[in-house]
């Protein structure tokens, strides 16, 4: 899929996806949010798109989706598909290397920072507390893919990955689900 099929993709996405969450209820306010933020890096992605910034238009769409995605594993929204990360046909020209690479290595670091600084918020008795770790091993699942695609050379797909699954945890602290124990500004709160 190329970069402005997966904007297509997404944008279409976000015109399919429905709020599940009564209005004038507690969670959707949280609903609302997860919304918002995966519609504004769609907007991102595609204002990166068509300034020519593949990298970064790369890493916000990946990054809306998984809001995206995490939103409708919550329950907070109904989404038509989830969209796991695929970065196989984005052509990166050669001259924004140094920046996929950069950023790459970067959200590399900052992932596997974000997972070791949060726990899950609930009592281990609440259900809630099994969605955070459903949020939590979806988040490492996508660090771990992403670190298999970095080792083959593959950054692209990296960091789509990695931009994917920070979108998971990201979503789980912002739904209360998780406690920030460490550095907050890993995260949107």
């Amino acid at each position: 899929m190329t970069l402005e099929e997966q904007g297509a993709l997404f944008e279409e996405a976000l015109l399919q996806t429905r709020i599940a969450v009564l209005e004038g209820t507690l969670l959707r306010r949280v609903a609302d949010e997860v919304f918002e933020m995966a519609a504004a890096y769609q907007s991102d992605g595609t204002a990166f798109l068509r300034t020519g910034d593949r990298v970064n238009a790369l890493a916000g769409f990946a990054y809306g989706l998984g809001w995206l995605d995490a939103g409708s594993r919550l329950g907070l929204l109904e989404s038509p598909a989830v969209h796991p990360p695929d970065a196989a046909d984005v052509c990166i020209p050669d001259s924004l290397a140094a920046h996929l690479d950069e950023k790459t290595h970067r959200y590399r670091r900052m992932l596997h920072s974000a997972l070791t600084m949060v726990e899950a918020g609930p009592d281990e008795a609440s259900p809630l507390r099994a969605g955070a770790e459903v949020l939590h091993s979806a988040a490492h699942f996508w660090y771990t893919d992403g670190v298999e695609h970095l080792n083959a050379g593959d950054l692209a797909g990296a960091l789509a990955r990695f931009s994917y699954g920070y979108a998971w945890l990201d979503a789980g602290v912002r739904a209360g689900l998780f406690r920030v124990t460490g550095e907050r500004s890993l995260f949107t709160v």
